[in-house]
């Protein structure tokens, strides 16, 4: 019923072989309970990677929204020049209850199980992203927190941003493509430390 992408790059790694069987390998992450029952856990291109350590970001969800000022939660990587990416966590606080990002810091140091997965930062936002059916849309605050990295970086090295913009490149992906007006060359350089895909233009 499927038999690929047109694009022959976006089917590298798309069908996996099962005991002679051919099958799509949709990117679910999920467990087998003893009833042989299967339950979706997320998704493996949402999971965190901490310098090799694969962080399940429903592990920092689950343990934030316990808190009783939190309505929604997500966590996303944020990235991170050394060890690719750190667990930065954002919670949509429940409308008149006041907390504090530290508070939601201290909570999530004692309620996630992994601490690989103790978020870095803990940011709230009276709303957070959402698609047309409700879920957290995650690839608005996974570009918060790049570009917050470029304009780090760029405050670092001296150079000034003209324009940050991000584009799916059918080949590439997300790309983050940057234009400066001084530091280029500088800049270019800091930004080859981290994972993601850039571009920096003069």
């Amino acid at each position: 019923m499927f038999a690929g992408y047109l694009d022959p790059q976006q089917n590298a790694d798309l069908w996996i072989d099962i005991e002679g069987s051919r099958w799509l390998n949709t990117g679910d992450l999920g467990r087998q309970d003893g009833l042989g029952y299967f339950w979706l856990a997320g998704r493996r291109k949402e999971l965190i990677i901490r310098g090799g350590h694969n962080i399940d970001p429903k592990l920092i969800e689950d343990a934030l929204s316990k808190h009783p000022a939190v309505a929604m939660a997500a966590a996303v990587g944020s990235p991170d020049a050394y060890a690719g990416e750190v667990p930065v966590a954002y919670v949509q606080p429940k409308p008149g209850v006041a907390v504090s990002e530290q508070e939601l810091m201290d909570f999530a140091a004692a309620h996630v199980p992994e601490r690989a997965a103790i978020p870095k930062l803990v940011k709230i936002m009276p709303s957070l992203p959402v698609t047309g059916i409700g879920k957290i849309f995650k690839p608005a605050l996974q570009q918060r927190e790049i570009e917050a990295a470029v304009r780090l970086e760029a405050q670092n090295v001296g150079a000034t941003i003209v324009d940050l913009a991000f584009e799916r490149s059918p080949r590439l992906g997300q790309v983050v493509r940057v234009r400066a007006g001084e530091g280029t060359q500088a800049l270019r350089a800091a930004l080859e430390r981290y994972a993601f895909k850039f571009e920096v233009q003069d």
